[in-house]
């Protein structure tokens, strides 16, 4: 199958933006909350989003499956290798509480592997898409900044950032060996686009998603030159039974500058964790 990944992603941002436009509507308008089976909210937000994307999506690629967070269509399916994860928005409790932080995500697996990513935060005006190596963006005042293209200062130190304000004992160990003297509390898929940009350097966190979590931020963080990997250096590979990251050891996210990879390395830290 060929695919034109950069032509996919530019057809979808539109789409994207309005779905974005739409749960800040609904939002202000007040939201329907619902638990799932799992104990975790869903909005009607959640749904209309998941909606509106999924439609586009089987109209841009219509041969291709969709496995969305919000449905249960495909998620028997075994053995996938090209197809899409939607997670159509990514930190509903804080879409719930108002808060800024929450994101519509999309990415195109192809060959167990993220080939295309979107990501919409738009209670903070921010939109990142990515379609293969060195094509990576975030869209600012209706321009594309290539976020491959913007690099960190290396004398500057390193910050993190984290889903908590609180660190486990093996998360603080890593910061004291890096020499990470601060982090910030981030909780969804926006961790991904800041480290991509540039403007933090590292987010370990425990495999505790489900691969519709990281799918999109993986691919816009890889393809601007950053890595995704667990802590011995195997790259992460979607389409795992239900779609679930497995209870391996953490995966670590590095952001660019690229010496943050030999300050790992020299550390010797893989080997040991």
């Amino acid at each position: 199958m060929n695919i034109d990944t950069e032509k996919i992603a530019l057809e979808l941002i539109d789409t994207f933006k309005i779905a974005g436009d739409v749960s800040i509507k609904l939002r202000k308008d007040g939201l329907i909350k619902e638990i799932k089976k799992d104990n975790t909210p869903v909005t009607n937000g959640d749904i209309e989003v998941n909606k509106i994307l999924t439609e586009k999506i089987s109209k841009v690629t219509p041969d291709i499956p969709i496995v969305s967070e919000e449905t249960s269509i495909n998620k028997n399916k075994e053995n996938l290798k090209t197809f899409w994860l939607i997670d159509p928005i990514d930190g509903t409790s804080d879409y719930i509480n108002n808060k800024d932080e929450f994101t519509l995500n999309a990415a195109l697996i192809i060959n167990n592997k993220p080939g295309l990513g979107l990501i919409n935060a738009p209670a903070k005006n921010r939109m990142f898409y990515s379609y293969g190596d060195k094509n990576s963006f975030e869209i600012i005042n209706n321009k594309k900044i290539n976020l491959s293209e913007k690099l960190k200062k290396d004398n500057q130190e390193f910050i993190a950032v984290h889903y908590s304000n609180s660190l486990k004992p093996e998360i603080e160990r890593l910061h004291e060996k890096f020499n990470i003297k601060k982090f910030y509390k981030m909780k969804s898929s926006l961790k991904f686009c800041v480290l991509a940009a540039g403007e933090y350097d590292f987010y370990f966190a425990e495999p505790r998603a489900s691969e519709w979590d990281i799918a999109a931020g993986h691919a816009i963080l890889e393809h601007s030159g950053g890595k995704l990997t667990d802590f011995d250096g195997n790259e992460i590979l979607y389409g795992k039974p239900n779609f679930k990251n497995l209870p391996i050891k953490p995966f670590c996210l590095i952001s660019r500058p690229k010496n943050i990879l030999s300050v790992i390395d020299k550390a010797g830290e893989r080997a040991k964790f």
